[in-house]
């Protein structure tokens, strides 16, 4: 099951109480101030990795709590600073602020980002002697860590986005193209969630197909639109057998308008599927159909090599 929205609360650690001590030992039994600082709390940062594929790591973990930096002691004794804490999240992960509304988005490995400080260490009472008061005997408790309620959100990164309804055969597409095993059904809806394989370097990812509605969240809705929405190409996979392809593709369309109709600038690639059930009059007749949209225009099956050939080639070429 893909998990790819969790709520969470995230605390970074508290510092470390400064100490009120003065010095007793065998040789002293009025020293002065000898209480040291407390330590710093530990930070919460989030991190990209491409080796993380999805938020289920937090299906049953809903807080995280940064370390709390140690207390002073005497002797001058200063708290260990507690360690940062980083988390490694999928790329594409959207980070939102539910108190403030503010988001940032996981788009790379290169650096983590901050989520929540830590609290800094209180002084110990060494800190408030002076020329005037020699004995101090307050100090500082630590301070409190932040802690920020957060929304997490994947919205998967992919080159290449199989789309189109339901049974269309983008999950059969995605297998011959990659070596991705997802499940393949002569049914609507075998597809519950992404599927992601590797056409060479480039990440290609099966899209659950899309409904009538899908915008206003009907069938599986807005759920898997957004995945759309990082993808370079997208290959409009569309079965040529049903009794009306071009409202196939309309539909579609409607819904990334409705959506957003940004998808609709993407490069698209229009491939008419399952070709080897139909004949080549039915193939020409459907073919042309398409023409006045000015896009590109493939047919084929996966059971046909040579076709599947040129789909490649030609996305190789559009990505390079």
């Amino acid at each position: 099951m893909l998990i790819d929205n969790v709520t969470l609360v995230v605390k970074a650690g508290d510092g470390g109480n400064g100490a009120a001590t003065f010095r007793r030992d065998a040789t002293t039994s009025r020293g002065g101030p000898d209480g040291g600082n407390g330590g710093n709390g530990g930070d919460v940062s989030f991190r990209g990795s491409a080796n993380v594929n999805d938020l289920r790591r937090f299906r049953y973990k809903k807080t995280i709590r940064g370390e709390n930096g140690a207390n002073g002691t005497k002797h001058n004794g200063f708290g260990k600073n507690a360690k940062h804490i980083v988390i490694f999240v999928p790329l594409g992960t959207r980070i939102k602020n539910l108190d403030t509304g503010e988001s940032i988005e996981i788009e790379s490995e290169s650096k983590p980002v901050l989520i929540v400080r830590g609290g800094a260490g209180g002084y110990g009472n060494v800190k408030f002697k002076s020329a005037t008061n020699q004995s101090p005997k307050n100090r500082e408790l630590g301070g409190l860590g932040e802690s920020k309620n957060i929304h997490l959100e994947l919205r998967i990164i992919a080159e290449i986005g199989l789309i189109g309804l339901p049974n269309a055969g983008k999950s059969s597409l995605l297998a011959v193209l990659t070596h991705a095993t997802p499940a393949i059904g002569a049914y609507p809806f075998t597809t519950l969630e992404p599927n992601v394989g590797m056409f060479g370097k480039y990440p290609i990812a099966d899209i659950p197909g899309l409904i009538e509605g899908a915008s206003r969240g009907i069938g599986l809705g807005i759920k898997f639109l957004k995945h759309i929405e990082k993808t370079k190409i997208l290959v409009h996979c569309i079965d040529i057998t049903i009794d009306d392809p071009l409202k196939a593709y309309e539909t579609v369309r409607k819904e990334f308008r409705e959506y957003n109709p940004l998808l609709l600038e993407k490069p698209e690639i229009i491939f008419l599927n399952k070709t080897d059930l139909v004949d080549e009059n039915k193939i020409k007749e459907i073919t042309k159909l398409f023409k006045p949209l000015h896009k590109k225009v493939c047919t084929g099956s996966v059971h046909n090599e040579k076709s599947i050939h040129a789909l490649k080639h030609l996305l190789i070429k559009l990505l390079t």
